[in-house]
């Protein structure tokens, strides 16, 4: 018998037939800045300098991590992508930046096309909320390593932003104001607790009905991660942004001090009960007896990015937000103390 790369478990005319799927979904995304096809060795962008004095590139990679596990169990593969793509381009996004491009890789023990191709709209889409460009990735297929119909997803986003416009945190100052913007759900942190709790413990099947959700626990999970980038970069052109904080894992507790320098002495405090916390997170607290300071410290409890700002400014961007189709609160203040997060 002659051994063949296909006879090892990679089979590369699929590879092929997933790159034709992909062209056209790219395609759809390409800003005019995109200046090669999907398939090149490398992938250019050029950058318009005309819309920045002095332009400062800003860049983040992230995983969808166990959120994964529920798309396998319920065969459905079209909204991780949005997930990837929102982890990275929210992170940016602190900073004031603009999303420029996106690149994935997506790997697999054998590749089924058309759960790649489904991975892959669901990134194309994400890309097209955040306003980027998808320009290149790779698909590896790495028999044995994985189990199988199961795969790993993992993405890369460049942003840009004028020096003199960062957002960093070192006018955060006693008194400012804290506006939350509502989270879809778990978002992508906190899985492990969630599939121990609902598939582990309780022996929940993922289609299970869950009243007080209004739909299955699977399709709950799998809801996307919500995408800010359109919505804040219009408010940051008019009105003073200080600090932004993407709420993922960690939850509140961990991720809000990381706006301020670490010198600064100030604390954050949150009020509760100055949002709606969605049904999800009632469910997990009550059915696994979960402390109230875990939940804060795992999920981000209905609330996927904070802002700090102006006092005077506060009630006129949440109605700007509102306007903007965003559920915006203003959730606590700024205060002198040791560098936390305080729940009152």
């Amino acid at each position: 018998m002659k051994l063949t790369y296909k006879k090892s478990g990679v089979n590369i005319d699929k590879g092929n037939r997933l790159v034709d799927i992909i062209k056209p979904l790219a395609r759809s995304t390409f800003s005019k800045n995109v200046i090669n096809e999907i398939g090149s060795f490398g992938a250019f962008f050029n950058i318009d300098k005309s819309e920045c004095q002095n332009p400062v590139l800003v860049s983040s990679t992230d995983g969808v991590g166990t959120k994964l596990k529920i798309a396998f169990l319920m065969n459905k593969h079209d909204t991780v992508g949005i997930d990837l793509v929102a982890m990275s381009v929210n992170d940016i996004l602190t900073s004031g930046a603009k999303p420029l491009f996106f690149l994935d890789y997506f790997a697999t023990g054998k590749l089924s096309t058309k759960t790649a191709g489904a991975v892959i709209k669901g990134i194309a889409d994400g890309c097209k909320m955040a306003a980027c460009s998808l320009i290149g990735g790779e698909t590896a297929e790495m028999p044995g390593f994985y189990s199988e119909g199961e795969y790993d997803l993992a993405g890369f986003a460049v942003g840009i932003v004028d020096k003199k416009y960062i957002v960093n945190g070192r006018d955060i100052m006693d008194g400012d104001i804290l506006i939350g913007l509502s989270s879809s759900g778990l978002h992508s942190n906190g899985y492990s607790l969630a599939r121990k709790l609902f598939f582990d413990i309780k022996k929940y099947s993922p289609k299970k009905k869950i009243k007080e959700l209004g739909c299955s626990i699977g399709e709950e999970l799998l809801k996307p991660t919500s995408i800010y980038v359109k919505s804040v970069l219009k408010i940051i052109k008019n009105f003073n942004i200080k600090g932004i904080a993407h709420i993922t894992g960690g939850g509140i507790t961990e991720n809000l001090p990381r706006v301020v320098p670490q010198n600064k002495r100030l604390k954050f405090v949150i009020e509760r009960g100055s949002w709606p916390i969605h049904p999800i997170f009632h469910l997990i607290q009550n059915t696994g007896n979960v402390d109230e300071g875990e939940m804060y410290k795992t999920f981000n409890m209905g609330i996927g990015l904070i802002m700090v700002v102006n006092r005077t400014e506060a009630e006129k961007i949440v109605k700007r937000f509102t306007r903007l189709g965003e559920n915006a609160f203003i959730i606590g203040q700024v205060e002198k103390g040791e560098r936390s997060v305080v729940y009152i």
